[in-house]
């Protein structure tokens, strides 16, 4: 206000002096109790304006007199607040730091200092009380919030965590429950609800949760489809083996109801394709396993399909395995698959063409196998000792791990099942329980006749270092004809007992 005043009076001094300066001052005059003064116009004004500029800049002045107590409370107030959201700012960093007794010194000075915000006062001292381990404060403060309706699902989630951090599971589901009833949409209390069905193997309940999901928009379209594919699919083992026909007609929907949420999912396909199989249905389980192929070749996908008809030639077999390939012909798998439809058809040449393909790759247990048997296929059966010598120290490949030893697929535990459903749902990708576990696998390396047959081209190779060749796996029987027994006949031939021990052991068992 006073600079409006002040520039009120300079607007008027500027409009009288311009008035004086046009020879028409005026005159002004005064009569007040006897006395009598006379002036100009202009000065008038001007002793008008000042004395109103006077009369302001008092009453400002005793304005400002009054309100001072109140403007230093309000200081104070501020000041306070100022240091309340400082000690609030700081204790949380200490919690984050981890360091629960500056945390604690914290929090209290902020419950001095910081009234006007009590829920994250008590949201601090809660935390504090965890990260110095003191659980009972931390239950106590959790246990506060829940008064506040605001605060009530920050105040649940605290106690769930503080169960399960003290081991009791059932208490920490409760609490997840009260929350996810209070808000659907916490992701944190559903989430605790999945896993804890999923432990439980509840598929029927894991599979309402994650529908729910969907409706109310926790997770994406996306991971709720995988989520369900993979539960479908454990349903559906959890019942296959069942001697009871509704039980297993009941298996059979749910494996098709996951191969039409993800038509890629291999455990659901091959399951799907199996009892498909086994009620006759073999034409439509091979169009799964086709479809399923063109998106996500995976080795159990074409030993499902190969064992889909058991009474054609070697030679039709063959032929299908290699239409199969020729669905996906860039993919490894389906090179692969070639050259196992070689062996199949008996078509050793073929087999080493396809093979030719690989050769690239870094050595494998799987791919040492192969490439030894189309070795031995071909006749070289120094070739092919050299491929299981050096396929015994490869790496096994998880994918190959996903079959046990009698040729089925994806036998997982209830365990399994339950993070196979978590990791496919949040990633899309396969777990391997088997390879995580070195749990024995089908066969990589062919069983071949341990008889050395001393070569001078191999044991060249051997003696100076040189390339012995890679090779994987197929999960038939390989029926070549036995290697002859070194005939005692004729010179003994040069022995090299090093090169010996290396390349004569035969193969190793299936790990």
């Amino acid at each position: 206000m006073i600079r409006a005043s002040f520039i009120l009076f300079l607007v008027a001094a500027v409009a009288v002096a311009t008035l004086a300066l046009m020879g028409e001052p005026g005159r002004a005059h005064l009569d007040w109790m006897g006395w009598r003064v006379e002036m100009t116009a202009a000065a008038a004004a001007l002793l008008t304006l000042f004395s109103a500029l006077m009369a302001t800049i008092l009453w400002r002045g005793l304005i400002w007199v009054v309100e001072a107590p109140r403007r230093a409370a309000r200081a104070r107030a501020e000041s306070k607040r100022q240091q309340g959201v400082e000690a609030l700012s700081r204790g949380f960093l200490a919690v984050a730091a981890g360091d629960g007794s500056e945390a604690r010194r914290l929090a209290q000075k902020a419950a001095d200092l910081a009234e006007d915000t009590p829920a994250l006062v008590r949201v601090l001292a809660a935390q504090a009380a965890e990260a110095a381990g003191d659980h009972v404060a931390a239950k106590a403060a959790y246990n506060a919030m829940l008064g506040f309706p605001e605060m009530r699902l920050a105040g649940l989630r605290g106690l769930m965590q503080t169960a399960l951090s003290e081991g009791d599971r059932l208490t920490a589901v409760r609490h997840a429950e009260t929350a996810f009833g209070l808000a659907r949409t916490a992701r944190w209390a559903w989430r605790a609800l999945l896993e804890s069905r999923l432990e439980a193997g509840d598929w029927a309940s894991a599979l309402d949760l994650a529908q729910g999901a969907l409706d109310r928009k926790i997770v994406p379209p996306v991971v709720a489809e995988r989520a369900r594919a993979a539960l479908l699919a454990a349903s559906a083992a959890s019942l296959e083996g069942s001697e009871d026909p509704r039980k297993r007609g009941q298996a059979l929907d749910f494996a098709t109801q996951a191969v039409k949420l993800k038509p890629d999912f291999a455990p659901g396909v091959v399951m799907a394709a199996r009892l498909l199989a086994g009620d006759g249905k073999v034409a439509k389980a091979g169009q799964l396993i086709e479809a399923a192929w063109k998106s996500a070749p995976h080795p159990a996908l074409w030993l499902a399909y190969r064992d889909l008809k058991t009474n054609e030639t070697p030679k039709a077999r063959a032929a299908r395995l290699a239409a199969l390939a020729a669905m996906k012909p860039d993919a490894r798998e389906s090179r692969i698959l070639r050259v196992e439809s070689g062996l199949v058809g008996g078509d050793p040449v073929a087999a080493r063409a396809a093979a030719r393909l690989l050769d690239e790759e870094a050595p494998t247990a799987r791919f040492a196998g192969l490439m030894a048997r189309v070795a031995f296929a071909n006749g070289e059966a120094d070739e092919a000792r050299a491929w299981i010598a050096r396929g015994s120290a490869a790496p096994q490949e998880p994918d190959w791990s996903d079959l046990d030893p009698e040729g089925r697929a994806f036998a997982y535990d209830r365990e399994d099942w339950a993070r196979l459903a978590v990791s496919f749902a949040e990633t899309g990708e396969l777990i391997h329980p088997r390879h995580e576990r070195r749990e024995r696998t089908m066969n990589d390396l062919p069983e071949l006749p341990s008889a050395y047959v001393e070569s001078t081209p191999f044991v060249r190779a051997a003696e100076v270092g040189g390339p012995l060749m890679p090779i994987p796996d197929d999960p038939g029987v390989f029926d070549a004809a036995p290697l002859p027994e070194p005939s005692g006949e004729g010179p003994a031939p040069r022995r090299n007992t090093a090169s010996r021990r290396r390349l004569a052991s035969g193969p190793r068992a299936a790990k």
